[in-house]
């Protein structure tokens, strides 16, 4: 494959109507080394993102790699048929290291070329925002795009089973379900069924109008094959679909709950022949279907082939096979629908529950980078509180030195809830750091160990 070239290393929009962009420029940088790289369908061409595209346990290792060996923090690595991308917090920019480390687990070899694919998110503020963007299917090819969320989640679990997860990255997630939750109940966008499983539908609807019953057979049953049967299932256009898969039992099971024929694996060949259009979501490092798989098939008119999986699952030469036309992703993901013109329409509403959450989210940003100076001046105040009642009250009873400590800890609470309320007020403005600097010198904080005080 001649590598093509790589595009300018910029960060972008999500691929909508400008008009549609929120200005971000409102917020204040979050103070968190949080980054991100990307490599998605906008930068980098199909040939490129199935090299670099990782199941879960290359996922898996990934993490293990990026947290254990480069020491990055609240990495989380995402990978899906338009993406693979890496979020971490580190003092620099890790691109090419990440990189790296990514052809590494893919047993690739270095190629000067991959790092020009990568999109850099250099802040906190950037990263967060394009990774709500993504979780909420604003990113997408297809817009709203649910799939992409369970993608996500899963992305999740795996950062912290392997105790790759921070403190800011458990933060951003739970604000991102919350969001997503939001526009779920708040706004149309997630109404209807636009996908790239139904996209599939409508580019086969439209190819196959001139047969009166056309013979689908699907291959795989993974997520995007399980929910292409339940699309052509409720199709009338497709009174014949067959699902295959290499365990039979996953093929009976979609089978039974959306009325479909189960064909053996070892009996691909024959369902090829029999078939009219063929969709492959095949999970599979090399082609499954290849061009001496199908070079003997008896066409007597088009048979339509499509490929949904990442890596591809069918070998491009098999267009070589006269009669046969094969339609890869990108070529699907290009369907557009009236459901996608209303997600459109509610795109503004999605962008304004984001503006929302990352508001939340800097706010809370924010005040973590006070919450040392709190923990400190507790730790002063308490320690000034234990010496003066073990310098005054030695001869008092228990019960006596009972109710001084309840009297002198609530002192102490209501002494504390100034400041601290006058902390997070600077967080609101951005400028917390004189007020930090005034009461580090009044109570000599940096003295103070951050370690809770125990009350």
């Amino acid at each position: 494959m001649a590598d093509p070239a790589p595009p300018t290393n910029s960060v972008g929009g999500a691929g909508l109507p400008s008009a549609l962009t929120l200005d971000f420029n409102f917020f204040c940088p979050m103070h968190q080394p949080f980054k991100a790289v990307s490599l998605t369908h906008k930068h980098a061409p199909l040939a490129v993102r199935e090299l670099l595209s990782l199941d879960e346990a290359a996922c898996r290792r990934l993490l293990g790699v990026l947290h254990n060996e480069l020491g990055l923090q609240d990495v989380l690595v995402l990978s899906t048929c338009n993406r693979t991308e890496v979020y971490y917090s580190a003092p620099h920019d890790c691109r090419d290291a990440i990189v790296a480390a990514l052809c590494r687990v893919q047993g690739l070899e270095a190629n000067p070329q991959f790092p020009g694919f990568f999109q850099s998110l250099p802040t906190a503020a950037a990263a967060a925002e394009h990774l709500f963007e993504v979780a909420m299917g604003l990113d997408a090819q297809i817009v709203g795009d649910q799939q992409i969320s369970n993608q996500v989640k899963r992305a999740y679990q795996w950062a912290v089973d392997e105790q790759a997860a921070g403190p800011f990255l458990h933060r951003l997630l739970h604000t991102v379900f919350f969001a997503h939750k939001r526009v779920e109940q708040e706004t149309s966008f997630r109404d209807g069924a636009a996908s790239t499983s139904y996209a599939t539908l409508e580019l086969v609807t439209r190819l196959t109008a001139h047969l009166p019953a056309p013979r689908v057979l699907v291959v795989g049953t993974g997520e995007i094959g399980a929910d292409t049967c339940r699309h052509f299932g409720a199709s009338r256009h497709f009174p014949h679909v067959t699902v295959c898969n290499r365990t039979r039992e996953a093929a009976e099971v979609i089978a039974a709950e959306c009325g479909l024929q189960v064909l053996d694996f070892a009996d691909l060949a024959q369902g090829l022949q029999d078939a009219d259009v063929i969709i492959s979501t095949v999970a599979t490092s090399k082609p499954l279907i290849t061009e001496s798989l199908v070079a003997d098939l008896d066409i007597l008119s088009y048979k339509f082939l499509v490929d949904l999986s990442m890596p591809r699952s069918i070998e491009p030469a098999v267009e070589n096979v006269p009669g046969l036309l094969l339609y890869t992703l990108d070529e699907v993901q290009t369907t557009t629908s009236a459901t996608l013109e209303r997600r459109l329409a509610a795109v503004p509403q999605v962008r304004a529950i984001i503006a929302d959450c990352l508001a939340e989210l800097r706010t809370w940003s924010d005040e973590m980078l006070v919450s040392p100076t709190i923990q400190k001046l507790k730790n002063a105040l308490e320690q000034l509180r234990q010496e003066e009642v073990s310098r005054h009250c030695k001869n008092l009873s228990a019960e006596e030195l009972g109710r001084v400590e309840e009297l002198t800890r609530s002192m102490v609470q209501k002494m504390l809830k100034k400041p601290v309320l006058q902390l997070k007020a600077a967080c609101q403005r951005g400028e917390p750091g004189p007020l930090v600097e005034v009461l580090a010198a009044l109570f000599d904080l940096e003295s103070q160990p951050v370690t809770a005080s125990g009350w």
